[in-house]
């Protein structure tokens, strides 16, 4: 079941500077140097007084390259780059399209420049909320039919938008119109490190590249730090996920980012072999067959308590997981408007979605840690 407005996929590479004698090559470093080391989806070049962000693959399977401009104040870009568009830094405000990316602007204190977004209601962070609630969040619509005439009355600096496939006409008329868009791919990374370190593609857009590097830094160590934690366990509990929607089950595949992080926190996921980085579609009779005796449940987040899977499908009491009462769900933390913190925080902080799962499976690992997302349900 889907709660958040998006999904999101972007990888990045490294483009090449043709230099002619009239123009300034860009050869000088900033003093900040912003490596990226797990994100895929995109890159970011230093420059004396500008900066390229360039995004590869913003959907799947897709055959062009996005490269973008970061100029600052009196900033000299040179002419062969010129075609590309061109985002005036630091931005002072910005439209947004996923919950994903409000993580981001809270972390580097710039809630206040967030002047639109699709579907307001999705958002759960407090910060957000109560300036939506000031009316100084516009609402605009749907991701796939923006508010053109509002986006056109905010005039925002920048517009960061996410692509699906290559069909994108609401973002191709905003940018016809003037304004500027940007592709995000967050929610297209397979490793959790690699979601977290988008948080260094908002950095650059404020001018706060060593700001999001030291924050992108913390997160990186606890996440590592709590692998090693797991490895001390003495149990591989094994796992279900998910469960159904309609007349199917969806739980995680082997690859995705859901499995990676059952795997790091040293449990046995019974589908952790599978490939591909989506979901698997199954039947009922299917995931009972192999995970009726599975040590530990995670649902989907669609239930809040037991007796709710039951009347929902009292078939769920068979499961070995149910009749222990070790099913937990990621629903626990909600805003305002029932929307789910997890879908928004989470694939910006692997450091605390690993704890809590190491919290769970191994509860004398982490003593004093509480779960932040999961709770299980009574």
């Amino acid at each position: 079941m889907k709660y958040c407005p998006s999904q999101l996929l972007l990888s990045f590479f490294l483009i090449s500077f043709l230099g002619c004698k009239t123009e300034t090559k860009p050869e000088i470093a900033f003093p900040v140097k912003n490596e990226i080391v797990y994100a895929k989806g995109f890159s970011i070049k230093n420059y004396s007084g500008y900066s390229i962000i360039t995004v590869k693959n913003p959907w799947p399977k897709a055959t062009k390259t996005y490269t973008y401009i970061l100029k600052e104040k009196n900033g000299i870009v040179p002419d062969s780059l010129k075609q590309n568009v061109t985002i005036a830094v630091p931005i002072k405000t910005i439209v947004v399209t996923s919950t994903t990316h409000i993580p981001s602007l809270e972390m580097l204190d710039e809630v206040n420049s967030l002047v639109g977004f699709p579907h307001t209601d999705y958002i759960s962070s407090e910060k957000v909320r109560a300036r939506i609630e000031a009316g100084k969040v516009k609402e605009l619509g749907m991701n796939q039919n923006l508010n053109t005439e509002v986006l056109l009355d905010l005039q925002p600096n920048i517009i960061i938008g996410y692509g699906i496939d290559n069909n994108n006409p609401t973002l191709d008329n905003l940018e016809k119109s003037g304004l500027k868009v940007m592709l995000n791919g967050d929610w297209n990374e397979e490793t959790p490190l690699g979601k977290a370190e988008w948080i260094k593609f908002f950095g650059a857009l404020y001018g706060k590249q060593k700001q999001a590097n030291t924050l992108f830094s913390k997160i990186e160590k606890d996440y590592l730090k709590t692998i090693e934690i797991a490895k001390n366990a003495a149990t591989t509990p094994t796992i279900l996920a998910g469960d159904m929607f309609e007349d199917r089950w969806y739980l995680p595949k082997g690859s995705s980012w859901g499995s990676l992080l059952l795997k790091e926190a040293n449990s046995n996921y019974l589908w952790q072999e599978t490939t591909g980085t989506g979901s698997l579609s199954l039947s009922f009779e299917t995931v009972f067959e192999k995970a009726k005796d599975a040590d530990v449940w995670f649902t989907s987040g669609q239930f809040s308590s037991l007796k709710e899977m039951t009347d929902k499908n009292p078939h769920y009491a068979q499961f070995k997981a149910f009749g222990n009462k070790n099913v937990y769900s990621f629903n626990a933390r909600k805003g305002k408007t029932g929307g789910i913190l997890y879908y928004e925080l989470a694939p910006n902080r692997p450091d605390i979605v690993l704890k809590d799962i190491v919290k769970i499976l191994h509860p004398e690992l982490l003593p004093s840690y509480k779960p932040f997302f999961f709770e299980k349900l009574r």
